[in-house]
C-alpha cells in the first residue's frame, strides 16, 4: 500500500521532552527513568497492585461468568510449535536458559507493558543475543501464528525500528528491543506457552494438547507506516481502521447515538478514570487483568444481518494472527455470543476523523484507538498513531481457564 507521510510534519526537535538526551541512552538507562513521575505509577505502582490481587479476568460487573470456554482441540499446529520451542532450548546457553524458562504458573505472564521503557528484566532481551537465537525465537512466533499475523508482528517491530531512527533512539527502540520467555516445558500433551513483549507489540500464547490461544495481545504503531528505507511502503492496521469506520457509518442514526458514548476523544463528560496517561481511551491494557468494564453502546442483536457480518469480519481483522484452526474456533466462539456483543464508539465518524471503538462480549474484548503523539509532536490524536488490543474476558486471558479445566480433568487420573 502507498504511504501518506502525514506524520512528517510532527517530527520532533531535540527539545521535545520524550527524546531529550535519548540519543545517549540505552535500554537500561532509559528504563531507569521509569521510576520518575508519571511513568513510575504506570510501570512500578500499577504492577504491584495488579499482582497483589489474584487473577479473575476482565468482567462487566466484577463476577466472572463460568463455562464460557470449551476446552477441546482446535486444530493448533502444536507439532511445529513444540519443535520450534525445543530448538530454542537447544540453542540457548545455561545463562540464557535462566532468562527463558519460567514455570507455567509464573507471575511473569502478567508482567508486561507496551511502553518502550525496559523495566521488566527477568526474561531474555533479543537485542542482547546473537542472530541464531533471535531467529529461533521468531521461528516459534511464525509457527504459532498465521502468515498474516506473523507479518503484522514483524511490521510492528520494523516500525519500532523506524521510529527509533526518526528520533535518534536506536538503542532504545529497534527491531529487536523485545523480551521473550517460555512457560512450562514444550510438550504435545502438557500445558506450556510463551510471551513476547516490548514497545507496541505484546503477545501471550498458551498451549495445551491440541489447543492454543493467543491473548492478551497489544499491537500498535507510531507512525503506522514506513515511507523510506528498505521497508518503505509498509503500512499497518488499515483493515481495523477501515472496517470499524464502515460499521459505524452503516448504523442508523438511532444506533449511532447509542454507540457513540462520547463525542470528543477527550470529552469533558468522561469520568477521571476514563482517560489515563498511558492508555488514553484503552480500558484493557497492561495491568488491567481484573478490570471491571461495563457494557456500553449498541447491541449486535439490534443490528441487521449485514451489519452483524461486518462486526464479525472486524473481529476477524483483530484475531487474524491465529492459525486457521484456532482462528475458526475463536470466531465461532464470538458468533455464539453475538447476541450479547456490544459495539461502542468515541469521537466522530466522518472520513478522516479520529476515533476509538470497542467490541465487547462475554468471550472477547477488542479495542482500537487513534492516539496523540508520544515521540511525535501531535498533541491531539492522529490517524498515524494507532493502538489495538485483544482480551479474553471472564478468565481465559493467558489460557488460565483452560489450564484450570485441564487440571480438573487430570485430578481423577492422579488418584488412580
Amino acid at each position: 500500500m502507498t504511504t501518506s507521510g502525514k506524520f512528517r510534519k510532527f517530527l520532533p526537535g531535540p527539545d521535545h521532552p520524550p527524546i531529550q538526551g535519548i540519543e545517549s541512552q540505552d535500554a537500561y538507562s532509559h528504563g531507569d527513568l521509569a521510576y520518575s513521575p508519571p511513568i513510575n505509577e504506570i510501570l512500578d505502582v500499577m504492577p504491584a497492585k495488579l499482582l497483589a490481587a489474584p487473577f479473575t479476568g476482565i468482567t462487566c460487573d466484577g463476577k466472572a461468568r463460568k463455562n464460557l470456554f470449551v476446552f477441546e482441540p482446535n486444530g493448533a499446529p502444536v507439532e511445529s510449535m513444540t519443535e520450534a520451542a525445543r530448538a530454542i532450548l537447544a540453542l540457548a546457553t545455561p545463562q540464557e536458559l535462566r532468562k527463558i524458562c519460567q514455570p507455567i504458573d509464573s507471575e511473569q505472564w502478567r508482567k508486561w507493558s507496551n511502553p518502550e521503557f525496559y523495566v521488566f528484566r527477568d526474561t531474555l532481551r533479543l537485542e542482547e543475543h546473537g542472530e541464531p537465537l533471535r531467529a529461533a525465537i521468531l521461528n516459534l512466533l511464525a509457527a504459532s501464528m498465521s502468515q498474516k499475523g506473523f507479518e503484522k508482528a514483524i511490521n510492528c517491530m520494523r516500525i519500532n525500528h523506524f521510529l527509533g531512527e526518526l528520533v535518534n533512539a536506536g538503542k532504545v527502540m529497534n527491531e529487536y528491543s523485545y523480551n521473550f520467555c517460555l512457560f512450562g516445558e514444550p510438550s504435545l500433551t502438557e500445558p506450556w506457552g510463551w510471551q513476547y513483549f516490548g514497545h507496541h507489540l505484546c503477545l501471550h500464547c498458551f498451549v495445551v494438547g491440541k489447543s492454543m490461544t493467543i491473548s492478551p495481545t497489544f499491537m500498535g504503531a507510531e507512525p503506522n507506516e514506513i515511507d523510506v528505507g528498505p521497508y518503505a511502503g509498509t503500512t499497518i492496521f488499515r483493515d481495523e481502521e477501515r472496517i470499524g469506520l464502515q460499521l459505524m457509518q452503516s448504523l442508523s442514526q438511532q444506533q449511532k447515538d447509542r454507540a457513540q458514548i462520547y463525542k470528543q476523544m477527550k470529552d469533558p463528560a468522561m469520568p477521571p478514570e476514563r482517560w489515563i496517561f498511558s492508555d488514553q481511551r484503552h480500558l484493557g491494557g497492561a495491568f488491567q487483568d481484573n478490570r471491571i468494564i461495563p457494557y456500553e453502546g449498541v447491541l449486535a442483536s439490534d443490528m441487521s444481518k449485514v451489519q452483524q457480518r461486518t462486526l464479525v469480519d472486524l473481529v476477524g481483522a483483530f484475531v487474524e494472527y491465529l492459525p486457521p484452526g484456532p482462528l475458526a474456533a475463536r470466531l465461532g466462539e464470538v458468533e455464539r455470543y453475538l447476541g450479547e456483543t456490544y459495539f461502542s464508539w468515541i469521537g466522530r465518524y466522518g472520513v478522516g476523523d479520529v476515533y476509538y471503538y470497542r467490541i465487547q462480549s462475554p468471550v472477547i474484548l477488542v479495542e482500537f484507538d487513534h492516539h496523540s503523539g508520544v515521540f511525535l509532536c501531535n498533541a491531539e490524536p492522529e490517524r498515524f498513531h494507532i493502538h489495538t488490543l485483544v482480551r479474553t474476558p471472564n478468565g481465559n486471558d493467558y489460557g488460565k481457564d483452560w489450564l484450570r479445566q485441564y487440571r480438573c480433568a487430570a485430578k481423577p487420573a492422579e488418584r488412580i
